[in-house]
């Protein structure tokens, strides 16, 4: 429950119920025995609230579950009814991002089969929150040992412990990647909808790995399909790059290291006007969803740092009207976003994943109680990340997509668009046979 309080009046008003009470005195008291109702009088409120694990407004999900402990999952509310939905459905995503794989990924074994708990009845979604859950079955916490002692270079171990004070040790907890197994179920019923109700697609595949980067002009995005992505292991749409990626992944895997890498990532047939001005423009929404990925430094869209090398006049995307009379742009620098909406072109980003473990390597850090040491990293990790990060990117990207379009349903389609100059965000109804005009 959110609870109301003046920090400034709390901790030092004299007037104050709790008097002369100090900070030392609060750290004795327990949380739920604070009642602050009586301070809503005053100006200054700071909401405090269960922060972190939850994405979105209109189509929420909320993760929960730790790397190594029971299982991991999420929770979906908003989901619109009668879509038909079943578990099948989620573990295609959620066998592509599965550890274990190939011999370029981590070799952690799970299945990573996952079981609707509610909201579904007899195939159908009934507009009740949703439950998934993933079983964990392959711990491993005594690799954990050393880590428990001494932090990882560049991991949140030591973050964590400066903000909470405690930590779960073993994986990483809450920072593991295997925390995205709840995002990627969300991402796939998010996915589900966006197809059947505006025909909207979305497509992630590995464009970098380290120095190898696949020319922007090898890739279809009209034509690119889940198959071409498919075809190999690191999820390069390119045959002849795929196997360069692989190289490069196999090199530093054997010598216990890693690498990173760049995800792309398309939409196609988004629906126009998604994203609102100013604060919750549309690349805003989708950078903060692909950035709170684990292991991401990086987001560029459109045109990206490479449009700083550009005039003006070159980069604008000039208008023309097509064959069937649609608004259309004759380049796409801007990434199908414009003013912070989408303008119905193919929408397209790049996502940077660093490098991110070291196994068996000497490493200077610290100890949790302040000396200087060497860690050597065990444990099991992927030598590169990005290949599994293909399907976390599209889930990501289809749960900012699906939340816009609810809220683009919900504000500008209760009365009746403006056909002149909107488009209808769903696809054609087609009416069954004999069915009354």
């Amino acid at each position: 429950m959110a609870s109301s309080l003046s920090t400034k009046q709390f901790l030092r008003s004299p007037s104050s119920d709790f008097g002369s009470l100090q900070r030392s005195d609060l750290r004795n008291l327990s949380s739920p025995t604070l009642h602050f109702s009586n301070l809503r009088s005053h100006p200054k409120k700071l909401e405090i609230q269960a922060v972190g694990s939850t994405f979105g407004t209109y189509f929420r999900v909320s993760t929960y579950g730790e790397s190594h402990g029971g299982g991991v999952g999420c929770i979906i509310d908003g989901c619109p009814p009668r879509v038909p939905l079943s578990e099948a459905d989620m573990q295609l995503d959620l066998d592509r991002r599965r550890p274990g794989q190939s011999r370029i990924t981590t070799p952690r074994k799970e299945t990573d089969t996952c079981e609707i708990y509610s909201g579904v009845a007899e195939g159908m979604t009934t507009g009740s929150p949703i439950m998934v859950k993933v079983p964990n079955t392959d711990q491993r916490g005594h690799d954990y040992s050393e880590m428990s002692i001494s932090y990882r270079p560049s991991h949140a171990d030591a973050a964590y412990d400066f903000k909470y004070g405690v930590r779960s040790v073993q994986g990483g907890g809450r920072s593991s990647a295997r925390e995205t197994i709840g995002r990627v179920a969300a991402g796939a019923v998010a996915k589900k909808i966006l197809k059947l109700f505006s025909g909207t697609e979305i497509l992630a595949y590995v464009s970098q790995v380290h120095k190898v980067i696949l020319p922007e002009d090898l890739v279809d995005h009209e034509s690119l399909s889940l198959d071409d992505i498919e075809s190999n292991i690191v999820r390069c749409p390119n045959p002849e790059y795929a196997e360069k990626m692989i190289a490069a992944i196999d090199a530093v895997r054997v010598k216990g290291d890693s690498v990173g890498g760049v995800v792309t990532c398309i939409a196609r047939n988004v629906p126009r006007g998604l994203g609102s001005p100013v604060f919750d423009k549309l690349e805003a929404e989708l950078a903060k969803a692909a950035m709170s990925l684990p292991a991401t430094k990086g987001f560029e869209f459109g045109s990206g740092f490479a449009g700083t090398f550009m005039t003006g006049s070159e980069h604008n995307d000039e208008f023309f009207v097509d064959e069937n009379g649609r608004i259309r742009t004759r380049t796409n620098r801007s990434g199908g976003i414009q003013g912070g909406i989408s303008n119905g072109e193919i929408i397209n980003m790049r996502i940077a994943f660093k490098p991110t473990s070291t196994i068996g390597k000497k490493q200077q850090t610290v100890t949790r109680d302040k000396h200087e040491t060497e860690l050597i990293a065990r444990g099991r990790h992927d030598p590169c990340v990005v290949p599994r990060a293909v399907p976390m990117v599209e889930a990501m990207v289809a749960l900012v997509l699906v939340d816009q379009l609810m809220a683009q349903y919900a504000q500008c389609n209760m009365f009746p668009i403006n056909p002149a100059l909107q488009e209808p965000l769903e696809l054609p109804r087609l009416e069954p046979a004999g069915s009354p005009l």
